[in-house]
Parts: structure tokens; sequence; C-alpha cells
């Protein structure tokens, strides 16, 4: 399938996602890979960890990029040489990423009702306004939650930071797709700007959550 949606954010960012309906071949032959990126591939154990990874370079195609365009840190982080930011998430049939001129993370989940079960594992400060009332209300916030804690991690990266204790989550509403958030880690204080957004698709049970993050 080609691309699922295309959110265009602002005049900086843009937002694609890629619906994985294709086998690994089909996706393989429409791209071209660097050795170091074929190696990688050729690591991976999971075919459907495969084609979300070539769901990722067929997406920075669509955006003008090919694979020799994009690096990744010590820490696993992706990079572009030139000023554009760069997040990357996949999630069951689904792969995203984000370009910006601006610092960003992004997170794709499936709404499930086990993350009911783990909540205490990475909510503390949110607790004083969830309702733990285990309707769908209840997984959906949390979804929220953790993709905004998720999306935030990935700009930072840091070792030690607990999803629980060093990032907060501000109160919001589903009906209004955005928030605030902070990371307090060490002596360090940042602000994000979260917004999300439902995704779901006529192929695939289920509804995912896309959360993106914005470093002020």
């Amino acid at each position: 399938m080609p691309l699922f949606q295309t959110i265009q954010f602002n005049e900086t960012t843009k937002i694609l996602i890629w619906e994985i309906t294709e086998s690994f071949d089909e996706l393989r032959s429409k791209v071209v890979l660097k050795e170091k990126t074929q190696k990688r591939l050729d690591g991976m154990k999971s075919q459907m960890h495969q084609r979300a990874f070539l769901s990722v370079r067929m997406l920075i195609q669509e955006m003008g990029f090919t694979d020799k365009d994009l690096h990744y840190d010590e820490f696993g982080k992706p990079y572009f040489d030139c000023h554009n930011y760069i997040s990357i998430t996949h999630s069951y049939n689904y792969a995203a990423i984000i370009i910006s001129n601006e610092t960003v993370g992004i997170d794709m989940e499936l709404q499930r009702e086990k993350i009911i079960r783990i909540a205490d594992k990475f909510t503390d400060y949110e607790c004083s306004y969830l309702k733990p009332d285990f309707t769908e209300e209840y997984v959906k916030k949390l979804t929220v939650i953790w993709g905004a804690k998720e999306a935030i991690f990935k700009i930072r990266n840091e070792k030690g930071i607990s999803f629980k204790d060093h990032i907060l989550v501000e109160d919001f509403s589903l009906g209004k797709p955005q928030t605030q958030a902070s990371l307090h880690f060490d002596d360090l204080v940042k602000d994000f700007d979260i917004h999300y957004k439902e995704i779901q698709s006529d192929n695939f049970e289920g509804k995912f959550t896309l959360v993106y993050a914005f470093e002020k």
C-alpha cells in the first residue's frame, strides 16, 4: 500500500505514516540500502521488523531523502546530515516518521487494555488527574501518556531517565489533542508541547495513538 497518511503540522514539520501491507520482497525492491544498513536488516530475526524497517526507508524517500542520508548516533537516535530533525516509530502494521526544523520525537502505540496492568510503572504525577475506571477512555489516556514519554525520551535519550519519575505529563482532554509535559532530570528542566491523534485503518483491527513532542 502506498503512503497511508500525511500530516502537515506546520511549514517546517511533516508527519508521514505508512501502512505495511507489502511483502518483504516488494519493499526491498523499492529501496536502495547502503552496506551498513543491509547488514542491520540481515541481522533482524522478525520479518515484521524487517518490513517496518524498510517502510521507514520508503517514508524518507517520500520526503526526498535516501538511506545514505540517514544515520544513527551511539545511542541509536536517527539523524540527517542537514538541518532537519527526524524521529521514527513503528507499531504492528504501521511505520511513521516526523521531519522538522524543530527538535521533535514521535511514538505510535496500539491501544490495548494491557497498558492498565503496567500503568504504575510509568505514571505517578499523572495519578493526580487520572481516573482508573478501566474504561476505553482510561486506556486511551494511558496510551497518550506513554506515547508522550516515549517521544520525549527519543528527543533527550539520556541514560537514567525514568518515565515514571522524570517525565511529567499535564492533565489533558481527549477532545483537545494537545497538552504539555516536562522533563526533570538531574539539574535539567525541559518543557515540551505534546500533540496526539487517533489512527485507524480498515485493514487492521484496533485503534492506534500517534503522539509527537516538540522541545520548547
